[in-house]
């Protein structure tokens, strides 16, 4: 077997086990903390990002593992027309049932990493907690370069998921004492928790995401005007109506927004 055989083969099996380990999770993925949008006031601090970038004009607008489809709401009822993409068919059918009947509104089953769409087919690109989790992070910015018109616009939310804060661990460590007192969140079963870690561990992303890494991967990509928005917002719109335990988890991690632009006149590095 050749090097590059062998390294599409791990590759291969890395993404079917993403695949897996999501699709496992997309029963009750709305039930964990951060991924389900439990109040109007954590719907408008994600919402905002998506709005003050895009505008008010409708775009067309890809979003990138879109998951049961909670994003997708987002977007789609600032009037946009939205294409939502994932990779896991269980996840697809949690969100078709979520939005069904809606306008402006498709859902196609693909890789985010090599979507088979169009060039320059969209206006923006938006994605949370995916670029930590790509197998492949040069050529699949290059990949988003290529779906976007000229001056294009692309939201990413995301985080350092591996290596928590200094507060971070002050508040892991309150978590744990109230797991060991009241018991575990039920979401977080320990199998599952020990499959997480296993792909954190072989992703490129998997010992941390920074967004200086990330700004400097896509301006290799040919993205531009990278800019950080804070995510303080949405943290304190969490905390409003989080129980303690969830309330210690909003500060666990370093999380961020980015907005990019892809540029016009330059080709990707």
């Amino acid at each position: 077997m050749t090097n590059d055989t062998a390294e599409r083969t791990a590759n291969f099996h890395l993404k079917e086990a993403i695949r897996s380990y999501w699709s496992e999770r997309a029963r009750t993925f709305d039930l964990a903390f951060g991924h389900g949008i439990l109040s109007e006031a954590e719907f408008s601090a994600w919402q905002e990002p998506i709005r003050s970038t895009l505008g008010a004009k409708p775009l067309r607008v890809l979003e990138l593992a879109c998951g049961t489809g909670e994003v997708t709401r987002l977007i789609h009822e600032l009037g946009h027309d939205v294409t939502a993409l994932d990779f896991s068919e269980a996840m697809l059918c949690v969100a078709k049932a979520k939005h069904a009947g809606k306008q402006r509104l498709r859902f196609i089953l693909a890789d985010a990493e090599n979507t088979m769409e169009p060039d320059a087919a969209y206006d923006a690109i938006v994605c949370r907690h995916l670029v930590w989790t790509l197998t492949e992070p040069e050529a699949t910015f290059r990949e988003w370069h290529r779906l976007l018109r000229p001056g294009g616009k692309l939201v990413i939310y995301d985080g350092d998921w591996a290596r928590p804060s200094p507060i971070g661990r002050l508040a892991e460590r309150l978590v744990a004492l109230i797991d060991r007192f009241s018991g575990p969140d039920p979401y977080y079963d320990g199998s599952l928790s020990q499959r997480h870690a296993e792909i954190m561990q072989a992703l490129p992303f998997g010992r941390g995401l920074r967004f200086e890494r990330l700004s400097d991967l896509l301006r290799g990509a040919g993205f531009e005007g990278i800019e950080k928005v804070s995510h303080g917002p949405i943290a304190r719109a969490q905390r409003r109506s989080a129980d303690l335990r969830n309330c210690l988890r909003t500060f666990v991690y370093r999380r961020f927004i980015l907005v990019a632009h892809a540029s016009a006149g330059r080709e990707p590095r």
